[in-house]
């Protein structure tokens, strides 16, 4: 009784912390709101039509070239400290919000990169090997998150209770699933960027606010799944103690 006492005492320390770095993701993305001074869904009205037609197969193709370039990098760069790739991230905004929309764009699919590397770093953390399939598609399952300028303070949780089942789902068909809403979630990124005088610092901001969301993301997505592994429950009840662990927080 008391064994079952003390497990249950570590899950529900486990589950709260896990629920401060949910919140704490959501905090940055309205901090970078605050510092351009919009809402996130009338960011994207800033970018120009042919633009904004072709955001999602850009994605598509930001998405499968940094699976390729993450899975051939790490064997020559080790995985980061989180503050590293925010630190890099950051820098690389700056650069492409300085060059407006072109910059902005070409540094997307660079950017992209970084993002999914930091995940693989975090999934590593956790005890998962970022070379099987499994965990690569778990960690382009993150990028299925609100983002960091959902109007929702990051309080969408369903791809936290979405099934990997690996069977007959491809890389490429995960990468379609997910790049319609990331889409939408880089075209807010990529609107901050070509904000007049300000782009180089928006860069900055939005690409800091990206690199920190996802990663904190990705500590609560293998978080779980780790809880999961370990206490042999399932995710979606997970998910729901989650739920539980962030009202305690308000």
């Amino acid at each position: 009784m008391i064994g079952t006492g003390l497990v249950e005492m570590d899950l529900d320390r486990e589950l709260d912390t896990l629920a401060r770095r949910h919140r704490a993701a959501g905090g940055v993305g309205l901090q970078v709101l605050n510092f351009v001074g919009g809402q996130a869904e009338n960011l994207l009205e800033r970018l120009p039509d042919k633009v904004k037609s072709r955001l999602e197969d850009a994605t598509t193709r930001a998405l499968e070239l940094a699976l390729r370039a993450a899975a051939q990098s790490r064997g020559v760069v080790p995985d980061q400290k989180g503050w590293l790739n925010t630190l890099l991230a950051t820098a690389m905004g700056a650069a492409g919000g300085a060059g407006g929309l072109p910059g902005a764009l070409a540094e997307l699919p660079v950017t992209t990169t970084v993002l999914l590397r930091a995940i693989q770093g975090v999934a590593a953390e956790y005890g998962f090997d970022p070379d099987d399939s499994d965990v690569q598609k778990e960690c382009l399952l993150v990028f299925g998150s609100a983002g960091p300028l959902a109007g929702d303070d990051g309080a969408d949780m369903a791809f936290l209770s979405a099934r990997v089942t690996l069977t007959g789902t491809t890389v490429h068909g995960l990468i379609a699933r997910i790049a319609p809403r990331l889409a939408t979630v880089m075209g807010q990124k990529l609107a901050t960027q070509t904000i007049p005088i300000i782009g180089a610092a928006a860069g900055a901001a939005t690409n800091y606010a990206y690199t920190s969301y996802y990663q904190e993301m990705a500590h609560v997505h293998f978080g779980l799944k780790r809880l999961s592994d370990r206490t042999g429950r399932p995710r979606e009840a997970l998910v729901a103690d989650l739920r539980g662990a962030l009202a305690r927080l308000t």
